[in-house]
């Protein structure tokens, strides 16, 4: 039985060290929180270092579908925090906890969806109740033994870059720093768009009223949803109402720039998040190197938008992904959870495809896979 347990520990040892995270920590996690006086857990993924110590925290926050009706609460209910993977992972090569969470009603989570407006286009009102989550994961995460507490970020996408603005209004206790990538808020109105600027800019003033700590905004040039002219009213409203904050405009990525931060490398934005953070003593320098990505060759049957999207996966910083290809060459890559969950879903999206007639998957993780 001894011999049996050190093979097991050698197997699992070195099967861990051909990964793409070694030297981190990168898992599911369940938040516990009490939002508006109900118990119930936020659906997480964490990746931080692997070794003893606390390290600073950085929240991550997502976005919102831009579809209306039960179309909704279908893509909200798809969502996943393993979407944060490339920045969380950039977070933790420096010595970060990286933690993204989903809200209520989104993902795995807890709860319900809460974040209706009350009236078109009335945002605030909807803003701080997605804040209540955050300022809830803050209070829960700060426990964690692998945190320091005293020294939390919090990093907003669209929606949820909001989410985390509102809860900086409140001056949360250990949180240092605000990242707020191509924030916005749209009135669910099947567009994407700010279905009333005037008023969106009014409610992040509103915030800015009370907000002290220091932020920075970062807004693609080309971002399609919430573009610089109103970015710029924005932030000018938010910092004239005495918020300190700073605005850095990025170039242009892809056909919209507006997902940057969940879709394009974190060295295209990194750079220029390290003066912020560094000014204020956060670390910016990587201490953990990581293991080079694959060099696999494309299905030899892919379509060129599948061979672009194959090596885009190849560079995805995760073990649990999957890359299917159909018999006419569709493809469909995933990342998951878990690597059962990222074949399933990878599955899933090439048959659900018009020629998605024989799929089978081609890569597991940085793996092809033999047929």
């Amino acid at each position: 039985m001894r011999i049996l347990i050190v093979l097991f520990v050698l197997f699992t040892t070195a099967a861990r060290a051909e990964g793409l995270l070694q030297g981190l920590v990168s898992e599911p996690l369940s938040v516990p929180v009490t939002i508006a006086g109900s118990e119930l857990s936020l659906d997480g993924y964490v990746i931080r270092p692997d070794r003893p110590g606390r390290f600073p925290l950085v929240i991550m926050v997502h976005g919102t579908p831009s579809v209306d009706g039960e179309a909704f609460f279908r893509e909200a209910a798809r969502r996943s925090p393993v979407t944060f993977n490339n920045a969380a992972v950039a977070f933790a090569q420096r010595g970060y906890a990286a933690v993204a969470i989903m809200r209520r009603g989104f993902g795995r989570s807890g709860g319900t969806y809460a974040e209706d407006l009350p009236r078109p286009c009335d945002f605030l009102p909807g803003v701080r109740t997605s804040a209540e989550d955050v300022l809830a994961a803050i209070t829960s995460l700060r426990q964690e033994p692998w945190v320091d507490g005293d020294h939390v970020v919090l990093l907003g996408h669209s929606t949820g870059s909001l989410a985390v603005t509102a809860a900086a209004a409140e001056n949360p206790a250990g949180v240092v720093a605000i990242l707020n990538f191509d924030g916005g808020r749209h009135g669910r109105s099947g567009t994407g768009q700010a279905c009333k600027p005037d008023s969106l800019v009014d409610a992040v003033a509103a915030l800015g009223r009370t907000a002290r700590v220091p932020t920075l905004w970062l807004y693609a040039e080309n971002d399609r949803v919430y573009g610089p002219a109103l970015a710029r009213q924005m932030f000018d409203a938010y910092s004239a109402a005495g918020a300190p904050a700073q605005l850095r405009m990025l170039p242009p990525f892809g056909s919209n720039g507006h997902d940057l931060v969940t879709l394009a490398p974190a060295d295209v934005w990194f750079p220029t998040v390290e003066p912020f953070l560094a000014g204020l003593g956060l670390p910016i320098v990587p201490i953990i190197a990581l293991p080079p990505t694959s060099t696999l060759p494309a299905p030899p049957n892919a379509l060129p938008a599948c061979q672009e999207a194959f090596a885009r996966y190849l560079i995805r910083r995760s073990d649990a992904k999957a890359f299917a290809i159909a018999s006419q060459g569709s493809c469909s890559s995933a990342l998951g959870r878990t690597v059962d969950e990222a074949q399933q879903k990878a599955m899933a999206d090439c048959k659900a495809q018009p020629h998605g007639e024989g799929c089978h998957l081609y890569a597991i993780g940085q793996d092809l896979v033999d047929k």
